[in-house]
């Protein structure tokens, strides 16, 4: 059993520092520097350095998509407290919406750049995944994105202002956060090992992940008790995944059998 020890991890001059914020920054640290890693180790070591000029505004633009996604999920609630959209600091970013913004940006940037859009989307979205595994901790430190109640050795204790109404006599949930982390780990290292094969036809590394998180995540949503919307019963973001798995799969086929990726 263990349990948050608060989002706040400490404050300067009466000014709150969120554990949300600490390990969204080492997510985004981590995840840069692995993009410009495996950019300079198989690709072109000579504008590897771009990487690093283009992150700032692929994660601008990434929380910007991500923040407006969760909002539109959330829209009864966001709709009566507008305020609450500019209140990041809490939480409240969704990873599908960061992919459809992030992805569209790198698309636009390999065009004024006249550079691979599959190469950037390869290292950028196995990055991605090792981000993805950090960043989760922020959901542990929140009490949130968590599952149904439970009574297994690593149950997670949920406050009970945290806790959904159906909910609110349990103490003890899935912590699905440390699932999809360990699936978001589990996905980068199996893209890391196979990078070097896999570059040899750009665009696979970035479809793999596509559907590899997209199976973790359905497999995580279908456990947790807090989506955001449903759809006839079925949680948007298992709809949204289904549809990155129908797309990643289809250009994938087409990546394979083209004789030539530039």
């Amino acid at each position: 059993m263990f349990a948050s020890p608060g989002d706040i991890a400490f404050s300067i001059f009466g000014f709150p520092v969120y554990w949300y914020g600490i390990t969204m920054a080492c997510a985004i640290f981590s995840g840069v520097y692995a993009a410009y890693f495996l950019y300079k180790k198989y690709y072109e070591a000579s504008k590897a350095a771009l990487i690093f000029d283009l992150a700032p505004l692929i994660i601008l633009i990434g929380i910007l998509g991500a923040r407006l996604y969760y909002c539109l999920v959330n829209y009864s609630y966001y709709s009566l407290y507008p305020l609450e959209i500019f209140n990041i600091r809490q939480g409240g970013l969704s990873i599908h919406g960061m992919m459809i913004t992030g992805i569209a940006a790198l698309f636009i940037f390999s065009k004024v750049y006249k550079i691979s859009c599959l190469k950037l989307l390869d290292v950028f979205l196995c990055a991605a995944a090792l981000g993805q595994a950090i960043g989760r901790w922020g959901n542990f430190f929140n009490s949130e994105a968590f599952g149904g109640p439970t009574e297994l050795p690593w149950k997670l204790f949920i406050p009970i202002s945290q806790r959904p109404l159906q909910y609110i006599n349990f103490e003890y949930f899935h912590p699905t956060f440390l699932y999809e982390s360990i699936l978001d780990l589990c996905i980068f290292v199996t893209l890391f090992l196979f990078f070097k094969r896999a570059s040899q036809k750009p665009g696979v590394i970035a479809c793999s992940y596509l559907i590899m998180y997209s199976f973790a995540r359905i497999f995580v949503e279908h456990l947790r008790v807090d989506s955001a919307l449903n759809i006839s019963g079925i949680p948007v973001a298992q709809l949204m995944s289904i549809c990155l798995i129908i797309f990643a799969s289809v250009l994938l086929v087409f990546i394979l059998n083209r004789k030539s990726v530039s």
